[in-house]
């Protein structure tokens, strides 16, 4: 009896083995067909495709090959949503077995499926509705009276949502009354679905619909109409020192919290990821992410991003500006809607001046005050201004210029090395 057990026992030994070793192919296929594959960032080919892979890809085995990370799908196409979903349990532990019991080798993930098949839905399902902006050409933004911290919360918060997801949860806002909502790409990678909760305590099913591949923005959907949203406020309306305040869901804080910050600096930072970076005191912790960053009249200048964990630092959080979140609407809205002029003000004519400087990353002065870092673009007033450039170890350069009305200027300064 007990030898007909170790015959067993090979017997079952052996097939694991074989199973494991033996290839499997993954395929995947989207309707339509045609569309982009990107496995783990890397576009691998277009739909539908096919791989081989090992056998213990796809079975939770003790032998053979094993999958060490997880994999993650996209599957993108012009004039569609794209979808990303997790392509991988796990982890899960990886236990190698031998004459002399099992030993922990570590962790290893598993293939959900080895076939995946992605329906791509009509970016103009997805984005309907209409964007707004406020910027320095559409009105005297700096007559209008500034609202209290009160009133901007008060304003705010209704479009304000909570996103959840079953491993976590993070922040957004509407942007259009059709249920488009704005997040960090963070918040929303990886999920196949989330809830909305909004302040009024509805809960709603929603999808990411679109994920940038470089910065750290999400676009999601969830269905319905009339939703209050948010109008967006370009950079060149941001100033240092000026007042912020930023909405979201803190983890261990209470939903729909505020807090209140100023601008503490803006412009590149390569270190924390593409796009033009907010730096401000105001609050921003796990949770927050993908919440907006308000001015005084209650419009959005940054997603929430990210915050500075040290012992030696206090008060340094991040926000992706306004325009980073613009120039990915842009993709589907191609003429974004800018707020028409308040009653009884005049438009201010605008001339545009890009700036650019070697060594790159040259902080940029407009008339004395600190306005970001080069390469930027500045929305100016017609008029005679002095555009200056300044690093460290460099002498200043220094321009006056004619600022016509819809001009577009180009400086390129290069900074001389101090002596």
């Amino acid at each position: 009896m007990k030898r007909t057990f170790f015959f067993l026992a090979i017997a079952s030994f052996t097939l694991s083995l074989v199973q494991a070793a033996r290839a499997d192919t993954l395929t995947i296929t989207s309707t339509p067909a045609g569309a982009a594959v990107e496995i783990d960032g890397l576009i691998v080919g277009k739909t539908p495709y096919e791989m081989k892979v090992p056998g213990g890809y796809f079975h939770k085995t003790a032998f053979g090959a094993h999958l060490e990370h997880s994999m993650r799908l996209r599957v993108s196409m012009e004039h569609f949503s794209s979808k990303e979903i997790e392509m991988t349990d796990g982890p899960i532990p990886y236990i190698s077995y031998s004459a002399f019991g099992g030993a922990y080798r570590g962790d290893c993930w598993v293939l959900k499926t080895n076939r995946f098949d992605i329906t791509l839905e009509p970016a103009s399902k997805a984005f309907s509705g209409s964007v707004v902006t406020m910027s320095t050409g559409s009105s005297k933004l700096e007559m209008r009276p500034e609202l209290s911290v009160e009133d901007i919360v008060q304003q705010s918060k209704p479009a304000v949502v909570l996103l959840r997801r079953p491993d976590g949860h993070g922040s957004g806002f509407f942007i259009t009354d059709t249920g488009v909502i704005a997040t960090n790409a963070h918040v929303a990678r990886g999920a196949e679905a989330m809830v909305a909760e909004l302040s009024s305590g509805e809960k709603l099913d929603a999808k990411a619909v679109y994920i940038d591949d470089e910065k750290d923005i999400a676009l999601v959907k969830v269905e319905g109409r009339g939703f209050p949203h948010l109008a967006l406020s370009e950079l060149a309306t941001v100033r240092q020192g000026q007042t912020v305040v930023a909405l979201g869901n803190p983890g261990y804080g209470l939903p729909f919290s505020a807090t209140k910050g100023i601008v503490s600096a803006y412009g590149k930072a390569e270190e924390h990821g593409k796009g033009t970076w907010i730096q401000t005191d105001a609050s921003i912790n796990q949770g927050n992410s993908g919440g907006p960053l308000l001015n005084s009249h209650a419009e959005v200048v940054g997603l929430n991003t990210l915050k500075i964990v040290a012992d030696k630092y206090q008060g340094i959080g991040f926000a992706l500006s306004s325009n980073d979140l613009i120039e990915v609407l842009q993709r589907f809205y191609p003429t974004v809607t800018a707020a028409a002029a308040q009653p009884n003000q005049n438009s201010v004519e605008i001339g545009t001046v890009n700036v650019s400087s070697d060594p790159e990353g040259a902080e940029v002065y407009l008339d004395g005050k600190f306005v970001g870092n080069a390469p930027a673009t500045l929305r100016i007033p017609v008029g005679e201004h002095d555009v200056r450039l300044s690093a460290p170890n460099r002498g200043d350069w220094e321009r006056t210029l004619e600022i016509l009305n819809d001009s577009q200027v180009t400086l390129k300064g290069q900074l001389p090395i101090a002596k």
